[in-house]
């Protein structure tokens, strides 16, 4: 049973679930209030996903329906947020293309090879995808019961460009510089493998879509390691290609980390919401878009690690600042910190709940 506030209704006082009002939002359809999810609600910052994990690894939770379900749940058992996001990790695809990835002891990613070459390129599969990723296509039909037509389903997938970075690193880095060296000596290689990654992106976000999720993610966490004049044709063309293949089925939405001074680039991909890091004037971002494109965002995740007066008035800071201002979907301006505090997340849930 999924708990709920007592009232929620449009502006023209209609009844309308919380799916509702997450897709009037990114439909950007006047609101009294934004719906709101936060990235990476579910895991570390809750006791009960830790409970889980003390009988099971993450890769574990994410290869199991069952448990990516109950984990997925988690959050809007306790916060009745608007939109639920499929437990799962953007380098799923990596290993449904032959590179398979875990952590090591002393934290971090580590994928089972670096992508160096021309031949490494050659060696990645994408004519695999559905049936390798087949316990996320069991997944979701689980979630989408656990919540019962009320709550929006949100799937992703990481961007191609994100997801070159670590599969040449061999996983998690101080710094990304592969990705970007190949770019500027041998973008030919590079391409072959956005090209790739491209096509199995797309592939796993219409087998998410053909299993019900109202909204797919792109996560493009490591676009702002990008000049300005390099970011469309690294990241940006690529993402506008899977924009372009998923067009019109559910709304699409692209979180491109540290780049929303590109806004004409993250423009161009045709997103139909643009979520931005905290680092930005939301307000200001969202006026200089299309009329018909959304925003998403943008609290600063710190004020969840501070205190529950601290993270309300900031909360009430950014919603006057978008009052008026159609197309919001209240989020993190980055994902959920494990050091995050319940009374924290909670008073920014009831400020955005309340807030007229």
């Amino acid at each position: 049973m999924i708990s709920g506030d007592s009232e929620n209704t449009d502006v023209a006082g209609k009844a309308i679930s919380n799916r509702e009002r997450f897709l009037k939002a990114c439909r950007c359809e006047p609101l009294d209030y934004p719906p709101m999810w936060m990235m990476r609600q579910a895991g570390r910052s809750l006791p009960e996903y830790m409970a889980v994990k003390e009988k099971h690894s993450f890769v574990e939770i994410v290869q199991t329906p069952e448990l990516a379900t109950e984990v997925t749940l988690q959050p809007i058992r306790r916060f009745d947020y608007d939109a639920a996001i499929l437990f799962s990790d953007i380098l799923v695809i990596c290993e449904a293309m032959g590179q398979s990835y875990g952590f090591s002891d002393k934290g971090g990613i580590e994928m089972a090879f670096k992508v160096q070459s021309e031949a490494d390129v050659n060696r990645l599969e994408t004519g695999a995808i559905r049936e390798r990723l087949d316990y996320v296509a069991q997944a979701l039909p689980l979630i989408r019961d656990g919540l019962d037509g009320k709550t929006a389903l949100i799937g992703f997938a990481g961007s191609p460009w994100t997801l070159a970075n670590y599969m040449m690193e061999g996983g998690s880095s101080r710094e990304f510089v592969a990705a970007k060296n190949l770019l500027y000596t041998d973008p030919k290689i590079l391409n072959s493998l956005l090209e790739k990654l491209t096509a199995a992106c797309i592939e796993y976000l219409q087998m998410q879509i053909e299993c019900g999720v109202d909204a797919v993610q792109v996560f493009d966490t490591q676009g702002g390691v990008l000049a300005d004049n390099v970011f469309h044709e690294a990241s940006g063309r690529w993402m506008g290609e899977i924009v372009s293949a998923l067009r019109d089925q559910v709304p699409v939405i692209i979180f491109s980390k540290g780049a929303s001074g590109n806004r004409e680039a993250l423009e161009k991909t045709g997103a139909t919401v643009l979520s931005a890091d905290w680092t930005c004037d939301l307000a200001d971002f969202r006026r200089a878009l299309p009329d018909k494109m959304a925003v998403q965002g943008n609290l600063d995740p710190t004020l969840l690690t501070t205190t529950p007066e601290a993270a309300a008035a900031e909360t009430q800071r950014l919603l006057r600042r978008m009052r008026g201002l159609s197309g919001h979907v209240f989020n993190l301006g980055h994902g959920v910190t494990p050091q995050a505090k319940i009374d924290c997340i909670e008073a920014v849930r009831s400020t955005v709940r309340s807030f007229r």
